[in-house]
């Protein structure tokens, strides 16, 4: 990304403080083997919560309880994906990265195996909800500040590719369990991808090299950022975006059951579609990013493009249907998740700052985490199983987000322009 476009929603700010260090170097082994590590952290993260589509028919069926309920575990897993965000971003600024890692690796884990135990809906909460939820808000506010931090031109690059990780496991997940779940059940389905984050975990741990110097001192959030008036566009930009974008996930499988009345192998396709599109939607958004338009003109369109597939959702009835809409949803919809983390990677330029202020985002956006699937689901649920309302719900959704960030570019475009004439006077 050129100096012009990596400033684009970015405040003018102090170079980091604490002792010197050289500029991001934008390559290199050590470089790109921590994208490898952030791969896999989103794998572990993402690909995961991605998949909860694997789990909401089965819980459905096997609790009796109706989709708005079972989105809960979901939702509370994405919501502290999130929320969580704060207290490890600003671990990360204080030199903590390894430690809030292993601690978050480790609470997975736990996570994962005790849901493969677990025969009740409070079990399933506190297991696959909270524990695995706060888990993975320790490793992915931190992975995303981490890897920014050894990039400048290519930063978006890197972070798409580490996006990437969510695909990868929103491929890899569903086909074990397509594959394992008629033949040992659900409890062995879930060790075995226990196993899988187990793997992942001791090579992120392996790799994982910090770059910068712990900042010790500082508060646990820069309440300066709320008086930036692009800051506070874009967090409500992301958070009516992804308020609508993670229930298409939840829901994508579900749909392909209850309304065009598909197997259960054909629904599992549905999702590894979703993510298998995923890669090229993350890496090619993130390419023109950096190469041409830059983040925030390319982010604006995404979104759009992914509100249009939310509203033509309504209009598909049948299997091949629903196989083309979910490659394009799935392509546009990685779009907004890579250039998401991206963009607000972006908008410190004091790098020793990057894990407070990515983690401050996260924070608003756990809230639309948290009611997004829920509210879907009870939308469903008032129309008797029809759809329509939770799809015009969510296009609308993602149409006021792509609003916000058009004015919160216009309004760092007037900023700039501002400075020009002062500088010029």
């Amino acid at each position: 990304m050129t100096d012009e476009k990596a400033r684009e929603l970015g405040p003018e700010a102090p170079a980091a403080t604490g002792p010197a260090v050289g500029p991001p170097p934008d390559g290199g082994l050590w470089a790109w083997l921590q994208v490898v590590a952030g791969h896999l952290v989103v794998f572990n993260v993402w690909g995961y919560t991605i998949s909860y589509g694997i789990f909401q028919p089965y819980y459905v069926e096997t609790l009796n309880l109706g989709p708005s309920a079972v989105s809960w575990i979901g939702s509370m897993q994405a919501c502290l994906i999130f929320l969580v965000g704060t207290v490890s971003g600003r671990a990360f600024d204080a030199g903590y990265l390894r430690h809030v890692l292993a601690a978050g690796l480790l609470m997975q884990l736990v996570g994962i195996f005790t849901t493969s135990v677990s025969t009740k809906y409070w079990q399933l909460f506190l297991a696959q909800g909270l524990c695995q939820g706060i888990g993975c808000g320790l490793t992915f506010a931190p992975t995303i500040a981490h890897v920014s931090t050894y990039f400048s031109k290519k930063r978006m690059l890197a972070l798409a590719s580490a996006a990437c990780g969510g695909a990868t496991g929103g491929v890899i997940f569903p086909l074990i369990a397509q594959q394992l779940m008629p033949k040992i059940g659900f409890g062995w389905t879930v060790r075995a991808m226990g196993l899988v984050v187990l793997v992942a975990s001791g090579i992120i741990l392996l790799l994982v090299r910090p770059r910068l110097p712990p900042r010790k001192s500082g508060a646990l959030v820069d309440w300066a950022a709320f008086k930036e008036a692009t800051y506070v566009l874009f967090g409500i930009s992301m958070f009516f975006t992804l308020w609508a974008t993670y229930f298409a996930y939840d829901y994508a499988r579900s749909y392909s059951i209850d309304r065009l009345h598909g197997s259960q192998s054909t629904s599992f396709n549905m999702l590894m579609i979703i993510n298998v599109v995923g890669v090229p939607g993350r890496l090619i958004p993130a390419y023109l990013a950096d190469r041409y338009f830059g983040a925030v003109n390319v982010f604006i369109p995404t979104i759009v493009c992914t509100a249009i597939c939310i509203f033509a959702w309504a209009g598909v009835d049948s299997i091949s249907g629903d196989y083309a809409w979910v490659a394009f949803f799935g392509y546009f919809g990685a779009g907004v998740q890579a250039l998401f983390p991206a963009t607000t990677a972006s908008l410190t330029k004091d790098l020793s700052k990057a894990g407070v202020r990515i983690g401050m985002i996260f924070s608003i956006i756990s809230v639309a985490a948290l009611t997004g699937p829920p509210l879907a689901g009870k939308l469903i649920v008032v129309a008797n199983g029809r759809y329509i309302g939770s799809q015009i719900w969510g296009g609308v959704c993602l149409l006021i987000g792509a609003a916000f960030l058009m004015a919160a570019r216009w309004t760092k475009e007037r900023e700039l322009r501002s400075k020009e004439d002062v500088a010029s006077a």
